[in-house]
């Protein structure tokens, strides 16, 4: 017989905690009863919003500084953060970074740099995440939050198409292997959300059009949230290896979404006056 494993610790790590997505996963997972330990960088006092929104919940939150151009030695964080928490239930690699240049542009410091914080760091922290939860043999909870674009290229992004791709199937082997001992891994991949990664912090999505997206707009921050709570809770035990687009529906429609600027896609008679009737 398999080995039930549904008392996990309810404790969670989220990296790059100071805004947008992570502050959001911080919130929602504190809201739903575990403590939390976050990572920050570059935004000391986002880090500290976002503990006195998590600690308002009534859990505890630890925060620790993370720069994973830094490695190996700066994934030790994990380390130091489960320790203080009294044990990991829950991690989230959610820190990452991108660059629009063209390939042929992309500079060697550009490429490693988006490697090591999309990649490499993931790829270190679930190894200490993973060993920390097989040792305590309670089972665990590894999300990684990829892109859409871990399913679709997109212009002037290869080092971060490269990296979130190489991020999703990394999350399947890790699927396969970690399973036997009650550790699920699956990846989230955001569209277009409303952050400060996408230069809209303080935008309110439901204000925007985007007429090449079905849902017709941007997503929040606390609808990836809402994703990353679900798989990190017991009652999602028998899901692993998957991606799930949290992206209005953007990846139905290809890799440049945006860029349409009306709704004639919409109807059948829009869509046959660019393209033509469909063929046999």
């Amino acid at each position: 017989m398999p080995v039930r494993f549904e008392h996990y610790p309810r404790t969670a790590i989220i990296t790059g905690a100071d805004s947008g997505i992570g502050k959001a996963c911080a919130v929602a997972l504190a809201e739903a009863g575990f403590d939390i330990g976050i990572t920050w960088y570059g935004d000391a006092d986002g880090a500290e919003g976002t503990a006195a929104e998590v600690r308002a919940a009534g859990r505890r939150c630890e925060v620790a500084e993370l720069d994973l151009t830094r490695l190996p030695g700066a994934a030790a964080v994990v380390d130091a953060l489960t320790d203080r928490l009294g044990g990991i239930g829950v991690l989230v690699n959610n820190a990452g970074t991108g660059s629009a240049t063209p390939f042929v542009d992309t500079s060697w410091e550009q490429w490693r740099e988006v490697l090591a914080v999309d990649l490499d760091g993931p790829f270190l922290c679930g190894q200490r995440a993973a060993r920390r939860m097989r040792a305590a043999g309670t089972g665990g909870r590894i999300i990684n939050i990829t892109s859409v674009h871990e399913h679709a290229p997109r212009v002037g992004s290869a080092a971060y198409c490269a990296a979130k791709g190489g991020l999703g199937l990394l999350t399947r082997v890790m699927a396969q292997e970690l399973a036997a001992d009650g550790i699920t891994v699956n990846a989230v991949a955001p569209g277009e959300i409303s952050t400060p990664m996408t230069g809209q912090e303080d935008v309110d999505p439901f204000t925007q059009r985007r007429p090449g997206v079905p849902v017709g707009r941007p997503g929040d921050a606390r609808e990836v949230a809402a994703v990353v709570a679900l798989l990190a809770s017991p009652a999602a035990g028998y899901v692993t290896g998957a991606s799930w687009p949290v992206d209005g529906g953007m990846l139905l429609m290809g890799p440049q979404a945006n860029a349409l600027t009306s709704n004639d896609w919409r109807s059948v008679g829009g869509a046959r006056g660019r393209t033509g009737p469909p063929q046999a």
